[in-house]
């Protein structure tokens, strides 16, 4: 099991993509780009001892990192 938080990357009804804490109400950071947002994501999990999950805009698994 994973020791830190896991971290999702997904699609924001305003189409930017967030980076948003597991069960967290608020966006750690937003972006214009999904890029963008999994660049910040894995140096946020990575310092973190986390995990990223990285949603398709359809709101689907993309891709899970462990």
């Amino acid at each position: 099991m994973a020791k830190g938080k896991i971290y999702h990357v997904a699609l924001r009804d305003d189409g930017r993509w967030q980076v948003k804490a597991a069960k967290a109400e608020k966006a750690l950071k937003i972006f214009m780009t999904q890029k963008e947002a999994i660049d910040y994501a894995n140096k946020v999990a990575e310092s973190t001892d986390g995990n990223v999950v990285i949603h398709k805009t359809d709101g689907g698994f993309r891709k899970q990192k462990y």
